[in-house]
């Protein structure tokens, strides 16, 4: 089938809206037809060029949701009319990983991902004889998209499609780097670095976790007012001295039980393992850093107790805990609506990237008309 999809010519060159050919879905595939997509940093780090892993040509997008519309032979999880959320981390449920409640890494496909393939080391999407790959194993920056089944989840249909795409990256990683990988107890003191997407969904997972005190830091007010609404009860403008003042509102002076880094800045990293509790304090790193920068540690932080985690996807099992998570959504606990700065059509992506650089919003999502 013709499909129009925005396609990553040239990096750092404006994302091409062109009319490409996808294929039928394949044994253990599933056609999806995409109802909204948000535009992640993710996407605009690939563009770029700035992603050492980055290929083209290649049809970007990795937050969609949208409706089932075809299933490939033995597809047995999802059927047709089903709404789903996209996963650019799938879950086998059988890879040494997957069965492992430590982590969220499946193992099952992730060779032929990351070289742009689906699972059988082939493409579906063309244009003539020329192969175009999917990235992240998604290309949600279409009007359809072929995918593993193994990489979608299944969600309630009563959810709105541009509320829940959210769920497909940005959300849950924030959301999951405190439920799942920090495990946040109750009554604890936590520091977020960074009122983006994933910041502004860890200072939610802080509030869901039973957290008394939530700080928030960034550089910018109007995000500071967001994090409000999402659960902090305190808010700071970053800075060299931040560190300082962090330990100055902490009991003792000790720093915070729990501190959150979702900035992908090496410094602010850096501040995030300081900002945390001697003894037993805990940093969570979910932001991605540069092409060869590195995290410089004093190892005295380590020695007297502090802890350092990366978290990738929140740690974030995606077919059993996204669909738990849009339930959630559903009933209340979490407040999607705010995140949602500017609604964009498919022709528009490109807009949805120079938005992102200006720091105009939290996210640009895309609605296929």
């Amino acid at each position: 089938m013709q499909i129009k999809a925005a396609v990553l010519e040239e990096f750092g060159a404006p994302l091409a809206i062109q009319d490409v050919e996808l294929e039928e879905p394949r044994g253990g595939e599933v056609l999806v037809r995409l109802v909204a997509c948000g535009v992640c940093h993710t996407d605009l780090y690939t563009a770029s060029g700035a992603d050492p892993s980055g290929y083209a040509p290649a049809v970007l997008g990795h937050e969609g949701a949208g409706v089932v519309e075809k299933v490939g032979e033995g597809v047995g999880s999802l059927a047709v009319g089903d709404h789903v959320v996209t996963l650019f981390s799938p879950q086998c449920r059988e890879c040494v990983h997957c069965v492992d409640p430590r982590t969220n890494l499946c193992m099952a496909i992730r060779a032929e991902q990351n070289l742009g393939h689906l699972p059988d080391g082939s493409t579906r999407l063309r244009r003539g004889d020329e192969e175009i790959r999917h990235f992240m194993g998604c290309s949600t920056f279409a009007e359809y998209t072929v995918m593993p089944e193994i990489a979608l989840a299944k969600v309630n249909p009563e959810a709105p499609f541009e509320h829940i795409c959210l769920f497909a990256c940005g959300l849950s990683t924030g959301l999951g780097a405190a439920i799942n990988t920090a495990k946040v107890e109750p009554g604890s003191t936590c520091v977020v670095f960074g009122a983006g997407m994933v910041g502004l969904g860890a200072v939610a997972g802080a509030r869901l976790q039973g957290a008394e005190r939530i700080v928030c830091v960034d550089m910018s007010e109007e995000r500071l007012e967001l994090a409000k609404g999402q659960g902090a009860t305190d808010v700071l403008l970053g800075g060299d001295d931040i560190v300082e003042r962090i330990l100055a509102m902490t009991a003792d002076g000790f720093g915070a039980d729990y501190t959150f880094e979702a900035t992908g800045n090496v410094a602010v990293m850096r501040q995030a393992v300081e900002a945390a509790r001697m003894a037993w304090g805990l940093c969570t790193v979910a932001g991605v850093a540069g092409k060869g920068e590195t995290l410089d540690v004093v190892p005295r932080f380590l020695i007297t107790g502090r802890r350092i985690a990366g978290s990738s996807f929140g740690g974030v099992k995606g077919r059993d805990q996204v669909p738990e998570l849009v339930d959630r959504y559903l009933a209340g606990e979490i407040d999607v609506a705010p995140f949602i700065s500017h609604r964009l059509e498919l022709d528009e992506v490109n807009r949805g990237f120079e938005l992102m650089e200006a720091q105009d919003g939290i996210r640009s999502v895309i609605d296929f008309v």
